[in-house]
């Protein structure tokens, strides 16, 4: 098991994905001068950029692979009737200028000291922390490192791979994901064929080849813009920190865990074992949706993550 985890930790950002809906990535990008002011702000050594909207406690967006601060475009005006909303770009996403090189370092480690100095450079004291896939990986480890700065946690199908270790059969979990997604998609990327990659990874995670030749054009372009961080991976190793059920019971931060119903079986069994792991929780699952979540069913998302950041 441990072997089919490293083979996968190189290359399991690429899976998670963070779709664009139509209608949320064309709110986001609005006429200059008549949507939120996107700002540049300077953090580890590189610009990134975010948008900052309302007023009240901070909630902070973090968002998947393959996305952007654009993500969020469902939540970000009913998140900030009630609070301070701010959506950012990861390392590495869209509109950032980072470039991959030989020294870059795209662990997750370096995306949650990310997440840490943004929060501490905005001063904006303890926040909830809201993170989609990849990016909820980012905000947990982030509130372990720095519990101080977080009010509270939600997480919507965190990709915590070492769970799997103690979850009967995650053995064959991992080497599907591995055999029919993973390594095709890497090798696409080797060979500059982003497009493919990004394809063959939807194909498996939908379980329909058509998926994304029937995605609007607009949203298959936002995808595109997203790949720098993906690329970067297949060629790095271990970008995934292991976290324990140990690590996760010494967390005292409230956490919410959001799950779709249709989401694939290795994303059920992660939040399960977190929910077994974990002590001061609560659960939501999003019906008729998959691991899409905010974008999928932005009313129920909205819903029930704003019912439990209200009580904390």
């Amino acid at each position: 098991m441990k072997k089919n985890l490293i083979t996968l930790s190189f290359s399991s950002a690429l899976f998670f994905l963070c779709l664009f809906s139509n209608s949320n990535l064309v709110k986001a990008q609005s006429t200059p001068g008549t949507g939120p002011e996107l700002k540049s702000i300077y953090i580890n050594g590189d610009s990134t950029h975010c948008i900052d909207i309302g007023k009240g406690e901070p909630v902070v967006f973090v968002h998947g692979a393959l996305s952007d601060y654009r993500s969020w475009g469902a939540q970000m005006d009913a998140f900030a009737k009630n609070y301070r909303v701010i959506a950012y770009s990861r390392r590495y996403a869209y509109p950032n200028k980072q470039v991959i090189n030989d020294t870059a370092d795209y662990s997750f480690t370096v995306y949650a000291r990310d997440l840490v100095e943004l929060l501490q450079k905005l001063n904006l004291g303890p926040v909830h922390l809201v993170g989609h896939s990849s990016g909820a990986y980012t905000a947990l480890l982030a509130t372990m490192d720095q519990p101080g700065l977080v009010r509270s946690l939600t997480l919507g199908e965190a990709p915590v791979m070492s769970m799997l270790q103690n979850v009967p059969g995650g053995d064959t979990l991992v080497n599907n994901f591995v055999t029919k997604a993973a390594i095709p998609a890497a090798e696409a990327f080797k060979n500059n064929n982003d497009e493919k990659a990004v394809k063959l990874f939807i194909t498996a995670v939908m379980d329909d080849s058509s998926y994304f030749s029937k995605l609007p054009e607009q949203v298959r372009a936002g995808m595109m813009a997203n790949t720098l961080e993906t690329r970067g991976s297949v060629l790095n190793k271990n970008i995934f920190p292991p976290v324990s059920c140990d690590d996760l019971s010494k967390i005292k931060t409230p956490v919410l865990l959001v799950a779709g119903d249709k989401s694939p079986l290795f994303l059920h069994s992660i939040t399960k074992e977190l929910n077994r792991c974990l002590r001061n929780k609560e659960n939501a699952v999003l019906l008729n949706t998959s691991h899409g979540l905010g974008y999928e069913n932005p009313e129920a998302f909205n819903k029930v993550v704003l019912s439990f950041i209200d009580k904390h």
